[in-house]
């Protein structure tokens, strides 16, 4: 049976429930292929990917020998479990490869299908070290607001928004969320602007606080990530996670890095732990591990927490793809490519370029508040004044991201009134200035209420 355009909507329609798109929604958009940072729809209109997807297309669509990896393995063993004893070559293969990237002293590995199910291992991990040790009493999470953690229901509940909360209570309990790291938004930290050094101040003052208020032997953990991307693309201070960790070693408490979005180049570093300077206990990764073109996820474990957790029964928790060898396989010539071709330095590189274009295209303009990036990680926070800093008013029903792909074919996303853009790490000089571009032919007719005037 061949459908057309029309058949696959109205089927789309009938029958897919997607996240955050309301029934009464008729627009859909069905890609066909990709290459690069290229894609295709159903109606032969092509786009330009400046998100990789969800943050995670690091070596762009359509690579071939990934597909051809993927083959090889489903024709010599397609999946076995790797609970107990049973194993397999790929799964071993790489996590030598993942430990050897790693910071030291993250040696061990385990493996889940992606960035929720990693989150809700971390924090148990977290829980189940303290009571291995003889401090059970140790529950607590601390989190920040304006985090994403996933939608299980440990990591769900570390999330600090509260549209992730409403309708799903109770969520776990034990969970405390702090300020986050935006030091833009002055507000959140009194009345006055502050250098990034006093932002930094504010916050381990209120860490701090908080672990005094709920008692450092009833902590098991914090969770953040390095760099808050559903936030807005929230990049802190420098000296902020170095100190952030100075605190949590004072009191036993483990750092938990979330880099299912920052991990595997996106930041020019394999890990945004690498880039800040700074070793957590367990680096929670997903996403780019595999460029998206087979579902996985690792945890890497620093060796003081899995030699707890190896003690007597083991870890007590297990995914039924754990180690899935196809996965694996595809994850490990997904490593090599980013390696091959240089992707770490050309995240760096060509992220500098690409803000550099937002920047001269974009930054005169009213709305355009602030303009952050690192590496391949990018934000134009929309403001509808530049003195008092207030985010632009947002008509759901026209929506800058979502006039920007109708018009001119480049997909960004909304996220907390900025515009992020998360390309895959090959994208050329040209595309980054299409790309920018696309950004200003919008937001330029773009009112400080949000309308946005016909082309």
């Amino acid at each position: 049976m061949t459908l057309d355009a029309a058949d696959l909507t109205r089927l789309d329609r009938a029958h897919i429930i997607h996240p955050y798109l309301p029934g009464s929604a008729t627009e859909r958009v069905v890609m066909t292929s990709g290459s690069g940072c290229r894609l295709t729809d159903t109606e032969g209109r092509g786009y330009l990917d400046a998100t990789g997807g969800l943050w995670l297309a690091q070596v762009g669509h359509g690579r071939t020998e990934l597909a051809d990896v993927a083959h090889e393995q489903m024709k010599k063993l397609e999946y076995f479990t790797s609970f107990w004893e049973f194993s397999n070559e790929r799964a071993i293969e790489l996590a030598a490869r993942l430990a050897s990237i790693a910071p030291d002293p993250l040696n061990h590995v385990y493996f889940t299908s992606g960035g929720s199910e990693g989150n809700e291992a971390a924090i148990k991990m977290a829980r189940y070290h303290h009571h291995r040790r003889g401090e059970s009493s140790r529950t607590w999470i601390l989190a920040r607001s304006k985090a994403y953690h996933g939608i299980g229901y440990g990591g769900g509940s570390a999330t600090g928004f509260p549209l992730y909360h409403e309708g799903f209570a109770p969520m776990m309990p034990h969970v405390s969320h702090l300020t986050p790291p935006w030091p833009y938004r002055s507000e959140l930290y009194g009345d006055r602007p502050l250098s990034p050094e006093q932002v930094t101040d504010f916050l381990i003052r209120e860490l701090e606080e908080r672990i005094a208020e709920i008692g450092a032997r009833n902590i098991a953990a914090m969770i953040g990530e390095p760099i808050m991307g559903v936030g807005g693309m929230l990049v802190p201070p420098a000296d902020y996670w170095p100190r952030v960790r100075e605190v949590l070693d004072r009191h036993g408490i483990l750092l938990i890095f979330d880099e299912v979005v920052t991990a595997y180049g996106r930041v020019g570093e394999w890990f945004a732990a690498q880039y800040f300077g700074v070793t957590p206990d367990i680096i929670v990764t997903a996403k780019g591990i595999t460029s998206g073109y087979v579902p996985l996820g690792a945890l890497l474990v620093g060796d003081h927490v899995a030699e707890v957790l190896l003690r007597d029964h083991g870890f007590p928790m297990g995914y039924t793809y754990n180690g899935h060898p196809v996965a694996t396989a595809v994850a490990t010539a997904n490593l090599d490519i980013i390696e091959k071709e240089g992707l770490l330095a050309r995240a760096t590189s060509l992220g500098a370029f690409l803000h550099g274009e937002l920047q001269a295209q974009l930054g005169e303009l009213p709305i355009v508040g602030e303009i952050r990036s690192v590496g391949m990680m990018l934000a134009v926070e929309l403001v509808q004044d530049r003195a008092t800093r207030a985010p632009l008013p947002l008509d759901p029903d026209r929506m800058p991201h979502d006039v920007i792909r109708r018009e001119t074919g480049v997909i960004v996303r909304d996220s907390a009134h900025s515009l992020v853009l998360s390309p895959p790490l090959v994208m050329t000089e040209a595309e980054a200035k299409e790309a920018a571009s696309a950004l200003r032919s919008v937001l330029e007719r773009t009112e400080p209420s949000g309308e946005i005037r016909a082309a």
